[in-house]
């Protein structure tokens, strides 16, 4: 069921349903995403990692929850520190959703209602399920698809769209999720966690707007070292 059909995403199910923003230098674009957002959520969480513009103060002007990590510690540090604070205030379901405006607010019902609804304790947005995404060549016919081969090595399992940051967990899921990577290997590490929990998984599809390239080949080699790395020292 899309936003359409239901309007009132935070009323519905009686589910506190907070959205976790990481945002860095982000000030072109984290207006117009909190304005999407905050008609549909019961709070909006931006966590503003180390941003050396006005990204804090032009989230704070929106009337919405802003925590500040000094330095730059990475995207996975971010969602961690916003969930430990959506938990911690009474979340029954956390988004994740990025502040560069890819995602479509709209799209928050569709993501939310399998938890709603019992039917899955963590649902992913997925480029591939059938919505067009204007995804560059190179992402999707080389990074994404190498993404993939990545999870399956590492965590023996892939979804759809391996690499989607346009998540959101049930308070029981996230719980038992702390996310240790501190940069991009957060993906994954929080895939795996849900498959190690064994947790009802759902995928739905949505939209992707690309503003930018996004993450690179070399962006995906530092994620296989960090995988690495962590490995190492499980």
């Amino acid at each position: 069921m899309g936003v359409s059909e239901d309007k009132n995403i935070k009323e519905k199910g009686n589910k506190k349903v907070f959205v976790v923003i990481p945002a860095y230098n982000e000030r072109k674009t984290i207006v117009e995403v909190i304005k999407g957002v905050k008609p549909l959520v019961d709070e909006i969480i931006v966590v503003d990692d180390g941003s050396t513009d006005d990204t804090s103060r032009l989230a704070e002007e929106q009337g919405v929850t802003v925590l500040r990590h000094f330095i730059n510690r990475g995207q996975g540090a971010a969602l961690q520190t916003g969930d430990q604070y959506a938990l911690d205030k009474g979340a029954d379901i956390i988004v994740h959703f990025d502040a560069d405006g890819q995602f479509l607010a709209k799209e928050i019902g569709d993501i939310v209602e399998p938890i709603k609804s019992g039917e899955a304790e963590a649902v992913f947005g997925s480029r591939f399920l059938g919505r067009k995404s204007d995804i560059p060549w190179l992402k999707e016919k080389i990074i994404l698809p190498l993404a993939k081969i990545v999870n399956k090595i590492f965590i023996g399992k892939s979804l759809t769209d391996s690499q989607s940051g346009f998540r959101a967990l049930s308070k029981k899921a996230a719980r038992r999720i702390e996310i240790e990577n501190d940069k991009m290997a957060h993906n994954t590490e929080i895939q795996g966690k849900i498959f190690k929990n064994n947790f009802k998984i759902k995928e739905v599809p949505i939209n992707v707007i690309y503003h930018k390239f996004g993450q690179r080949f070399k962006g995906g080699i530092r994620i296989v070292k960090e995988l690495l790395l962590a490995k190492l020292m499980d």
